[in-house]
């Protein structure tokens, strides 16, 4: 069975950074396409971005890239967003998911698996 952990969320300051990590378990790791989503509040889930099995490919949320950087190691079956320069509007519950089958997902795709999810707080 595979299971997806998120941690790393937390309080942080507007301007602030935070690295999320995402452990996933009960499969081979590498051969998944992997990404993080979020949603906040009274909100609809948005994407934020996702990385290909082979890491030659990521694809970010409107206006997080250059803010926001996804990674992944295939060692450690573990997958990684580095958030900087946070703002209050980032804050939401941040979810990992993956899926075996494709090489990445985007906007208007759902995946397959998907943690739990994890909270950041920005505050102001």
């Amino acid at each position: 069975q595979v299971q997806l952990v998120e941690s790393g969320g937390g309080l942080v300051q507007t301007g602030g950074s935070l690295t999320l990590s995402c452990v996933i378990s009960g499969r081979d790791f590498s051969s998944y396409g992997m990404g993080w989503f979020r949603q906040a509040p009274g909100k609809e889930r948005e994407f934020v971005a996702s990385i290909s099995w082979e890491r030659d490919l990521t694809y970010y949320g409107d206006d997080l890239e250059g803010r926001f950087t996804i990674s992944r190691n295939d060692v450690t079956n573990t997958g990684f967003l580095q958030m900087n320069s946070l703002k209050p509007e980032d804050t939401a519950v941040y979810y990992c998911a993956a899926d075996p089958s494709v090489r990445i997902f985007g906007l208007g795709y759902t995946p397959m698996y998907w943690g739990r999810g994890t909270q950041v707080t920005v505050s102001s």
